[in-house]
């Protein structure tokens, strides 16, 4: 039997503040907002973003100290919890799609002390726009042939919901 040695993991950062985020056209949101700390998009007084089924790009530039990169280590961006699937690009350089917890990419190929432009394009599934279509005097935007939900049926939670951390790992 083998074990495989223990992983060393340290926080870095916390990317909080706020992010730009960028709807899909013509799925009934605004073409972009910004949000002053990561939240569903159904917590959103804009019913467009409520109930907005679809991509919504993320971005933001994050300052890397150079205290966060050493040698044999890597260097992971958390995104916290997703509703539902993310992709992820670091200064342009996709770096995969997570789907799952954790919901967490390497970004040691990409992340470089100083500027750093952060994009991370979230999915989340058709449930509220369909909710959304059911409301009083609302465009449609969806068309299913079975009824599943109502007007009144709870939202599903959608966006990058956070919080979004940089962790530190040495290599294994």
């Amino acid at each position: 039997m083998y074990t495989l040695p223990a992983v060393s993991e340290s926080p870095v950062a916390t990317v909080d503040g706020s992010w730009t985020v960028a709807f899909q056209p013509d799925r009934g949101a605004p073409p972009s907002i910004t949000l002053n700390t990561l939240a569903s998009w159904t917590d959103n007084s804009n019913t467009g973003v409520k109930y907005f089924s679809g991509a919504g790009t993320y971005t933001k530039t994050i300052q890397a100290d150079a205290s966060w990169f050493a040698k044999g280590e890597n260097l992971y961006l958390d995104l916290g919890d997703v509703k539902n699937l993310a992709k992820v690009k670091i200064n342009g350089k996709d770096l995969g799609v997570v789907w799952h917890a954790p919901y967490r990419v390497n970004v040691t190929s990409a992340l470089k002390p100083g500027a750093n432009q952060v994009e991370i394009k979230v999915v989340n599934a058709w449930v509220n726009r369909i909710i959304g279509d059911l409301q009083p005097g609302a465009a449609k935007y969806t068309f299913t042939v079975v009824e599943s939900y109502k007007a009144d049926s709870p939202l599903m939670p959608s966006g990058l919901l956070g919080p979004v951390t940089v962790i530190r790992s040495d290599k294994q």
